[in-house]
């Protein structure tokens, strides 16, 4: 077991480390007059996988920057367990990073690469092979030490970048959007090793990301930013079923936003008008009878039907306007009579009846499954 000099920590092979938790209490940063992030808190467990999820200017890779030590606070602090790190340089922290570009060293080897956070912090050349040998059985590419970075595909330099930062064995991993530069078959199936890592190392991950179906795949809870703040926070299950808002709805996955009227509240349902017809929500919030409010439904909690629906149902009627097939499913564009727009996914099968531009038909879905954005 090697020292790992000033952070006062081992290196470690085999033993499975515990991860390190991150405590973000109101950190800001300006550039000149602009709030890249404003007033950001978070409390990151122990061992969780968090990812920063928004689109470009949200404030997410400054936060991690933050955090990383690139970047310094205009206000607020970061902990790292229990302790303050706002005034530690990067090399200090003993976090591991991985970005989108990988930053390999071209003229290193793969060996050479991973080693180098090890020969930086004093480890022997004996030790250095052996945790070098154990990172890339970790990310699968045992046997590559002596290809250089040139000799590697996308994905495989991906693996070297992962295996590099965890080979000190850091109890915190930032990833900057690290498969981004990646093909989608081979981005999924990276997803799910980084589910298997993370299980494996059992340390603290916050991952960085604008692909909401890649933050649902990893994550065991998704901060939401937009324009600097955390929008909402939660787990995959929780942010997809139960958003705070509009921009949460329509950011992670696709909804159906109607408008309804509010008529009031029965048996701790909400009564609405939506359409010319009236429909039921679960009465999470207690809006004032008469006031309009937005309905959000997911595509596929929809479905057509010819028969009643059943007392836990809504139903509307529309016009089928487009039908396109996309493989796994068929995606109708519907219109109802008051001219809203109704998207529904359709799982595709040969029993399923296909419905035709024109056609009138009744669109179903669950009362539990309206969320008032």
């Amino acid at each position: 077991m090697a020292s790992v000099s000033g952070a006062g920590r081992h290196v470690s092979g085999g033993d499975k480390v515990r991860g390190a938790s991150v405590v973000l209490s109101g950190i800001e940063k300006r550039y000149d007059s602009v709030g890249a992030v404003r007033g950001v808190s978070l409390d990151i467990r122990s061992g969780e996988f968090l990812t920063l999820l928004g689109p470009s200017g949200s404030g997410k890779t400054t936060t991690l920057m933050m955090i990383a030590g690139f970047e310094t606070p205009n206000a607020g602090d970061i902990a790292i367990d229990g302790r303050s790190v706002v005034v530690l340089p990067p090399y200090r922290r003993n976090i591991g990073l991985v970005f989108q570009n990988y930053a390999l060293f071209p003229h290193l080897t793969v060996a050479d690469n991973i080693g180098f956070p090890l020969k930086q912090r004093g480890i022997d050349r004996v030790t250095r092979a052996r945790l070098v040998s154990e990172s890339l059985e970790r990310v699968h590419l045992p046997g590559y030490e002596r290809r250089y970075p040139r000799q590697l595909s996308g994905g495989q330099q991906q693996r070297v970048a992962v295996a590099r930062a965890i080979v000190f064995r850091p109890r915190l991993l930032l990833m900057d959007e690290p498969l981004g530069a990646l093909d989608k078959q081979l981005r999924e199936n990276l997803q799910l090793e980084m589910r298997r890592l993370h299980a494996d190392l059992g340390i603290t991950f916050i991952y960085v990301t604008h692909d909401q179906e890649e933050a649902l795949t990893m994550s065991d809870r998704v901060a939401v930013m937009n324009e600097g703040i955390v929008v909402q926070v939660g787990t995959p299950e929780d942010l997809y079923d139960r958003p705070c808002n509009r921009f949460v709805a329509a950011f992670i996955g696709e909804s159906n936003f109607l408008s309804a009227i509010v008529r009031g509240i029965e048996r701790d349902m909400l009564v609405l008008d939506c359409a010319g017809t009236t429909v039921r929500a679960i009465a999470q919030q207690t809006p004032i009878a008469g006031q309009t409010v937005t309905l959000a439904i997911r595509p596929e909690r929809l479905r057509f039907a010819d028969a009643a629906a059943a007392i836990e149902e809504n139903r509307i009627a529309v016009t089928v306007s487009e039908m396109v097939f996309a493989g796994d499913c068929c995606r109708y564009l519907c219109h109802t009579a008051s001219g809203a727009t109704v998207v529904l996914k359709q799982p595709s099968g040969s029993m399923v009846r296909r419905r035709h531009r024109g056609e009138r038909a009744n669109v179903l879905w669950p009362t539990g499954d309206t969320a008032i954005v």
